[in-house]
């Protein structure tokens, strides 16, 4: 079993509260909130713990990033709830938090012919005179991957750890078939 130091770099969740919310009342009651809605419509509020950030909308969705794990994020989502029931909004007791995207960095413990990659996969992407990077589209589980020289990659459009294990695992074994590792 190889061990390729995988490490969640970002977890983006959202919640929907299915009830409006007054955006210019929580910028009045809590402090550290960003909101400019000539620039963007949804109010920012930066966590300490757990370190993430919600964007908030008056619609009532909320969205989450920069959490390290989906539990995390959950914790977050639960806190912006609670502080928009402790400003005196209200907000249905039920809400579901769904993880969007989980971002994480590997390392295949090779180095990588990004050229051969680029000629023999499918759905890879190489123009090193844009990017140092070559992009890998997977159709299952449906992620995206930086695949660099060094053997670093970075895998992004998981929405649960095993479907990054899993197409970790299914990179490696793909770029062993077609003999791209150095």
């Amino acid at each position: 079993m190889v061990d390729f130091g995988i490490k969640i770099e970002n977890v983006v969740a959202s919640a929907t509260l299915n009830a409006k919310i007054p955006l210019d009342k929580i910028v009045g009651f809590l402090e550290g909130t960003e909101y400019e809605p000539e620039q963007f419509p949804g109010l920012v509020y930066r966590l300490k713990d757990p370190k993430a950030a919600a964007l908030i909308f008056s619609s009532g969705k909320i969205v989450c990033t920069g959490a390290r794990s989906p539990e995390l994020a959950g914790k977050a989502i639960a806190k912006v709830v609670e502080m928009i029931r402790s400003a005196s909004i209200k907000v249905p007791p039920g809400y579901t938090t769904q993880v969007e995207n989980i971002v994480a960095s590997a390392k295949i413990h090779d180095e990588l012919n990004l050229d051969d990659i680029a000629f023999s996969l499918e759905n890879a992407e190489y123009e090193p005179e844009q990017f140092p990077g070559l992009v890998y589209r997977m159709a299952d589980p449906r992620v995206a991957f930086l695949l660099f020289g060094s053997g670093k990659i970075v895998c992004t459009g998981g929405r649960t750890i095993s479907d990054v294990n899993r197409a970790v695992k299914k990179l490696h074994e793909k770029l062993k078939s077609i003999k791209a590792l150095k």
